[in-house]
């Protein structure tokens, strides 16, 4: 399974074979740099550490900036590590560089990203509520959330607010991850990924692209 990490630029249409339009998002692609091969033996697990986009030493605490020198590299903004099956030993090598050729025989991906964030939301944008009836003598009531505890809701347990109950708070800003998205286009020459479909994040969000495992 191949992984790599990147960036989003934005999205366009473009035509496939068949003559039929298709929303697609580019995805600006590594190269990656193998900051770190870690084996059953050293570390108990096997994994690879991928690091992307430079940033400058100074803006880098001293271990940060050495890690990245073993690779013979300079630190990067965004590092993730992508977990091996401990019967699976890494083929690649501390400082290797990865492009966007690993996803060759791929046809479709799985996109790990950060959703947008919205801040304080109601009810009914975060949760869909339907909210109360428009008329009838409704008054100042249309998008309350109702009733939050009773009773008679969760008899035996008493009228406590119960736990997981879908109020208004904070919507947005974490971690998602959509599934089997058909990989349109490989653009070696300038490390483009062209994906059908929309993902998580505003343009400019750091995204991790991996083969789908359930395609």
């Amino acid at each position: 399974m191949a992984m790599l990490l990147g960036k989003k630029t934005g999205m366009t249409q473009m035509y496939d074979e068949a003559d039929k339009l298709l929303p697609v998002t580019v995805i600006q692609v590594g190269p990656c740099t193998v900051m770190q091969v870690k084996t059953v033996n050293t570390d108990g697990y096997n994994a690879i550490q991928l690091g992307y986009n430079d940033v400058k030493p100074s803006r880098r605490k001293n271990p940060q900036v050495g890690h990245a020198q073993k690779a013979n590299s300079t630190p990067k903004k965004f590092v993730k590590e992508m977990r091996l099956p401990n019967n699976i030993e890494p083929e690649c090598k501390i400082g290797d560089s990865l492009t966007v050729s690993v996803f060759e025989k791929d046809k479709f991906v799985d996109i790990v990203g950060t959703s947008k964030g919205k801040g304080f939301a109601g009810v009914m944008k975060r949760w869909d509520f339907h909210g109360f009836p428009a008329s009838h003598g409704t008054e100042r009531r249309h998008r309350a959330p109702g009733s939050i505890s009773s009773f008679g809701s969760d008899r035996g347990h008493g009228g406590n607010l119960k736990k997981g109950k879908k109020m208004a708070g904070h919507l947005g800003d974490h971690r998602a991850t959509e599934k089997n998205h058909r990989l349109v286009a490989i653009d070696e020459e300038n490390n483009l990924l062209v994906i059908k479909g929309s993902i998580p994040g505003a343009c400019g969000g750091y995204v991790i692209i991996r083969s789908a495992k359930k395609a």
